[in-house]
């Protein structure tokens, strides 16, 4: 991945749906270099896919927090598994620190973000967690 891939993923990543024509002139190159770059990303898997991003306070019902957790020995790939069979689960990260993943959990109700936590807490291998509610997102 060059800087013009980095560019037009950038670009991307703002507007999704921008037409390759308007993304070629903001990158000052052919139009059919970004289709055959977005192409050719799609095929390698760089680009996984295009998504919507509404705005918050239309799904204000929802629940979104952060859930750090210590993992036991070595059951990393246990839990792993464990979380990838949950809906709320919107994404999981490694990291380094006290803590060794970060689950990413977006629940429709309050009842669903506590029944969610109960059963997560109780998975086998997980150590200790801690759990942060996103109030709000700022724009960047």
């Amino acid at each position: 991945m060059d800087d013009l891939d980095r560019r037009l993923l950038a670009l991307l990543r703002e507007d999704a749906r921008a037409p390759a024509s308007n993304l070629a002139t903001k990158l000052k190159v052919s139009r059919g270099t970004v289709q055959n770059r977005i192409e050719r990303m799609l095929k390698r898997g760089a680009i996984q896919g295009f998504t919507v991003r509404a705005r918050p306070e239309l799904e204000a019902e929802r629940v979104r927090a952060i859930m750090s957790l210590a993992i036991e020995g070595e059951r990393t790939a246990a839990v792993l598994k464990a979380l990838r069979g949950f809906p709320e689960v919107a994404a999981v990260h490694s990291t380094n620190g006290r803590w060794d993943l970060i689950a990413e959990l977006d629940a429709a109700s309050l009842a669903d973000f506590s029944r969610l936590l109960d059963e997560v807490r109780t998975l086998e291998g997980i150590g200790a967690s801690e759990t942060s509610l996103l109030l709000r997102t700022h724009p960047i």
